[in-house]
This record gives C-alpha cells, structure tokens and sequence, in this order.
C-alpha cells in the first residue's frame, strides 16, 4: 500500500514539475506575448475552484482575487502604470514612468468565463469599492420526480431537497474584504443548501455544541494575508470551498444544475488552513492543512491534508489536479484516505460572430481515491481485509447558441466499494441505509442529464434540466440485511402518510426530525426504488 501511495504522489509531482519547470519562463512575460491577448476580456468574477465558490473564488482570476492584487501601491503586482517621484532643481515632484515590467495578475490574460465552475460574469459586481466586493446569489428551484414520492422528498442530492415545489436553494451574501495586505472573504448562506450539505459531516456527532447549526448559515468565512511575490501568494484560515469534484459550490457558475456522482459525493468546503502560491500567470499551486474531510471537526487526532493544482496555458485550456490525504473514519481511527480528482477542460470552438453554433467546450473529470487500515484495503488484497475505494467519471460538452442560449448534456459513473463516499438517504431510508453500509458493501451506479440555459443578462440564467440517475447495484456488508434500492419511490421514505409531524417523531436542539422505530408504523417500510427520472427548472441570479 505504501507503494500506491508513492506512485500517486510521485505522479503528483510529475505533473507538477511538467507544468512549472515548462512555463516559469513565462512569468514575467506580458500580456501582449499571447497570441489571443489582443482580443480578450478578462473574467473578472472567476470565482471557481474557491468547488477561488466557485463563490467568488480562487480558481484563481476571480474578480476579488485581481482586484486584491491590483490594488496594491506602487510597489505591488500589475499596477497600471507603476510611478516614481524624483526630485531635482527644477521640479521637486516631477513624475515619471516606472520602466521596471510588471508581473500580471493569475489568469488574467484570457477570457475564462466559459470554463464548467467558473463564473460566466465579466461584469463589475453589485458594489467593488476599495475595501469590500461585494456577491450576492439567489438560487431557486422547482423539480418533478417521476417517481412522484408522497412526502416530497429528494434523496441523494445536494443541488435539490424537495419535490413538487418552488423552493429557495441557496441565497448567498457577503464578499471579499481587501485591506493592504489583509484580506478576508464571509459568504452567508440560507435555504435547502444550508441543511442538504452539513448534514453529510459526521464529525460534527463528535463531543457536543453541535457543529452543524453553528456553521450550517456560513459557507466560507476566511481571513489573510497577501504577499506580493512571484504573482501573488495567499495564506487563509477559516471555512472555503474546496473544488474537489470541478463544480462550483453556486450553481450559477456550472454548465448543469444536479451535479453528477463525481462532484456531489465529494466535499464543497474545508475548514482548516490554504496557502495559495501563483508562480506564473498560468499556474495556481495550492496546500491544504484541514480538519477533515468535508467537516467541521475532526474525526480522528490529525488534520487532512492536500494540494491543488490549476494549470491553464492558454485561453482554451485548463488542467485541474486535486490530491486529498486524511484520517476521516469513526471508530477506525487507524484508517487512512486518499483521493485523487483529476479534470481536463476544452474549449474547441469559438466563433463570436457564428450564425449558429458560436462556441463550445468539454470538461472531463476522472477520481481515484481509497481507504487503508483497520480491516479495509485498497482493493482487498490484503489477507483480512475488504475492498473500499472510489472510482468515478464525469464527462460535460456544452454548446453556446450566441450570448443568450445554451445547451449542455453529460454524464457519469461511480463506483464505491465500502460506500465511505455515497451521500445517506434522508427520514426511514437513512436507518435502513447505516444498518447495512460499512466495509464490505458496494455502490455502483451512473447519471445522465442534459440542461438547456436562457442566459438573460449578465446577472440572470434561467435553466431547463432533465437527469436520469440509476443505481445499478447496492450491496450490504457481511452480516447486514439487503438493501436493494436507493432512491425515493412513490411511498416516500418519511411516514404513511408523508408527514413527519405524526407517530412519534421527535426533533433535535436544531430542528431537524428523528424518526421513531420503525415497527411504530406497524410493519410500514420506506418506498425505495433503484433509479429516478426528474426534470428541473431553476432561476439564478448573481450580482
């Protein structure tokens, strides 16, 4: 096992060595050497992968992350036009030109906006002052199961929660604080985002105050500091997203709105430490010293650990490599992860002037990831143990019909072994689903979706989603009863009647539903079926 972690890591550096030792020539290049510069507008709300999320993040280029850089005096990166005061009999404050080149600004010298994560915005957002930018995002959806599950409930997502109603997902506020040096980002968020996603942290069960309302309204809050060096570096503590799986944590920055096994069942923050380095203008490297992952707390007694790399040598091109290390297993404290997400993004046409299509792009994503320790194993070699990794794939094309329309289809596949990644059924299917997961169990399944998007302005998208998601089998562990299906069928997974207010339920300090035992219904069973079929519509703006 040693051996797979050093090939993985070795590979790791490979790719890192390939992309650094190829392209730092280019670091004090200016913008003018690339032969599309002449014709492009920078992304100014680049606000991915930080899924730099991507709320305005640091997929590095956002808005925030330029103008923090920009703003410097005369001493920083990429002032406009650097000056220098000099005195003489003549004049004692004479201003002339600073001859000395600048170093730009991380991938600012392309348009990015067309990347799956990223932001489509290059417009200024609703305030940008000296100190604070602003981001403010209202996502609502409406989706239909054709399964037409009683209680309305969505299971296995953490794009959607309810059925047969308009519902609020995610209402985001906050921005970037920029000081000097000093920077700082606080995302407040609100709606079905705000509980779908924190209740898959277990770490929050551990010791008491409980983790999950405390932090369930927060989606990044971080604070800093900026060095001016090579092309800026960023030390932040706090909650921030962490791009692991290429979708953005705002969905109004994705192709798709239901993301596919490969991003949903991956995590969307970390809390803990990033030290963001940009040693050129095409190249992000990016350590991670965190408490778990995707928690609050931490399972175990050593912080998770990781590294990211952002690679885009040219306009058309963009390379993202994830790698994860952490002890994140109750009860098996001796049990270890690792994880690799890996992802390719394209952009093979682009006709600004076209009568049809004016541009299209793909993204491909591929993970490798597994636990080591206490009875499990990679693939189960060992004598004594059971398999327990991850293996998925996503794949995204999307076509631009102008600057108002588009369209989009894609899919993926996961399998997961120990089914330590798959995301727990919510109401009577998560008692069922705990009694038989662990080592031993399996998960397969794949997803389909195509999406349609009216881009009304540069704030508004209005999107039309279809997705098909089957399992395609679901095993339980040695000595645990079957458990054959996964989704919510037309019973619901909540009570007779679809109500939890009825036979017993009781409710946690936070609001949230405990179920009572299952023989209180007299013999009634959760209604789980192994695919879904489902068509969404949701309004999303962003300023």
């Amino acid at each position: 096992m040693n051996r797979i972690i050093i090939k993985a890591s070795a590979a790791m550096l490979l790719c890192f060595q390939i992309c650094y030792s190829g392209f730092t020539q280019q670091a004090n290049s200016s913008l003018g050497t690339d032969e599309k510069n002449n014709s492009v507008s920078i992304n100014k709300n680049n606000t991915n992968h930080e899924k730099e999320v991507m709320p305005a993040t640091e997929n590095a280029g956002s808005y925030s992350e330029i103008k923090a850089i920009s703003q410097k005096n005369i001493t920083g990166l990429n002032t406009d036009l650097a000056i220098k005061t000099v005195s003489n009999k003549a004049n004692k404050n004479m201003v002339i030109p600073d001859s000395t080149p600048k170093a730009t600004d991380p991938f600012a010298f392309g348009d990015f906006s067309w990347l799956n994560g990223n932001s489509r915005k290059t417009s200024p957002p609703l305030i940008d002052s000296k100190y604070f930018t602003s981001d403010i995002t209202l996502d609502l959806n409406a989706t239909h199961s054709f399964n037409n599950p009683i209680d309305n409930t969505v299971v296995g997502s953490t794009a959607l929660a309810r059925n047969n109603e308009l519902q609020l997902s995610y209402l985001g506020f906050g921005g970037d604080i920029h000081v000097d040096h000093i920077r700082g980002r606080i995302m407040m968020q609100f709606g079905t985002r705000s509980t779908v996603v924190p209740r898959n942290d277990g770490s929050s069960y551990k010791g008491q105050y409980d983790l999950q309302t405390i932090y369930r309204n927060i989606s990044e809050a971080y604070a800093g500091y900026h060095w001016d060096k090579w092309h800026g570096i960023n030390l932040d503590a706090g909650i921030f997203m962490s791009y692991i799986g290429l979708f953005s944590y705002n969905n109004f920055e994705n192709w798709g709105y239901q993301p596919s096994y490969t991003s949903d069942n991956t995590p969307w923050f970390f809390n803990g430490l990033r030290l963001q380095t940009f040693p050129t203008d095409k190249l992000k490297v990016e350590f991670w010293m965190i408490n778990g992952w995707q928690s609050y707390g931490m399972f175990n007694h050593s912080p998770g650990v990781g590294a990211s790399i952002y690679y885009r040598p040219k306009e058309t091109v963009d390379y993202v490599f994830n790698n994860y290390y952490g002890k994140d297993d109750q009860g098996a404290p001796n049990r270890f992860r690792f994880h690799s997400d890996n992802s390719y993004q394209l952009r093979y046409v682009n006709r600004p002037k076209g009568k049809f299509i004016t541009k299209a792009a793909f993204s491909l994503t591929g993970d490798f990831g597994f636990e080591n320790g206490d009875g499990v194993s990679a693939f189960g070699k060992k004598p004594g143990t059971t398999a327990q990794n991850f293996i998925s794939g996503m794949f995204y094309n999307r076509f631009w019909f102008g600057d108002k329309f588009a369209w989009n289809f894609g899919g993926g596949y996961m399998h997961n072994p120990g089914q330590y990644l798959v995301l727990a059924p919510t109401g009577y299917a998560d008692t069922l689903f705990q009694s038989q997961t662990g080592p031993g169990s399996t998960f397969n399944a794949l997803d389909f979706s195509t999406t349609f998007d009216f881009l009304i302005s540069q704030n508004l998208t209005l999107k039309f989603e279809y997705v098909y998601r089957n399992v395609i089998n679901i095993g339980a562990a040695p000595g645990s009863a079957e458990l054959s299906e996964y989704f919510a069928g037309a019973g619901g997974v909540t009570s007779p009647t679809g109500f939890s207010n009825t036979g017993a339920y009781t409710y946690t300090s936070s609001g949230a539903s405990i179920a009572p035992p299952l023989n209180s219904w007299g013999g009634w069973q959760p209604d789980l079926v192994k695919s879904e079929q489902r068509v969404i519509v949701a309004l999303i703006a962003r300023f």
